[in-house]
């Protein structure tokens, strides 16, 4: 494991490569921020938002918590994306959860968590959606993993419904919503390939927050 003070001497070296790299570098940087991207990620430590789309400082905007979750009474994530599409105009809300991960595993397990049960039932939910289909995959792991691909896919679905999304895009556009899974066993992103107009046109019989809706009811 890495000590506390060797951080700051990686900071130091980090610092002195971009700099070799780029003399302008953190001029560049200091300047305001334009990324198209919105990623949302799990909090895992094995999952570097950045590094793992190839992306440099200042083209990604990151949020991230326990198990990739959009949840609308959550001020954080909601704040995020109000920032993102808003203020920030980004072209793309990436959602993104990573195989064999813990917290949809948690929550396919009948097992009091404490603190985290009211975060956890929302994926106890996605899995009460689509329990069916989830219980006739009788390998565990297989299981495991293919909630965390449907609960990509609701939580696209979540962002979907918000008022700030659907204005822009009608308005716009854009952002396009899009749903991916990276794998900890090789390092490749899964796309879901989320049907993104599809989705908003069929939620917008419900879920329309915008003043005129483009496809109609």
């Amino acid at each position: 494991m890495t000590s506390y003070e060797q951080i700051f001497e990686n900071n130091k070296k980090w610092v002195a490569d971009n700099k070799a790299a780029d003399p302008d570098f953190f001029n560049k940087l200091a300047q305001d921020q334009n990324p198209d991207y919105l990623y949302i990620g799990c909090s895992d430590s094995r999952v570097p938002a950045n590094e793992i789309m190839g992306l440099a400082p200042g083209e990604v905007f990151v949020h991230r918590n326990i198990a990739n979750m959009v949840v609308s009474t959550d001020l954080n994530v909601m704040s995020v994306i109000n920032y993102a599409v808003v203020h920030l105009k980004v072209k793309h809300i990436i959602v993104c959860g990573h195989y064999d991960c813990g917290g949809v595993k948690a929550a396919m397990q009948p097992k009091d968590m404490g603190i985290l049960n009211p975060w956890l039932r929302q994926i106890r939910d996605v899995y009460r959606f689509h329990h069916e289909e989830l219980n006739a995959i009788e390998d565990e792991r297989a299981r495991y993993n293919r909630l965390v691909e449907l609960n990509v896919q609701e939580q696209c679905v979540n962002v979907i419904k918000i008022a700030d999304v659907q204005k822009a895009y009608l308005k716009d556009g854009f952002p396009q919503v899009h749903g991916w899974v990276f794998s900890l066993r090789d390092g490749l992103l899964n796309d879901l390939n989320i049907q993104f107009e599809s989705i908003l046109k069929d939620i917008q019989r419900i879920y329309d927050l915008s003043d005129n809706s483009m496809f109609g009811h």
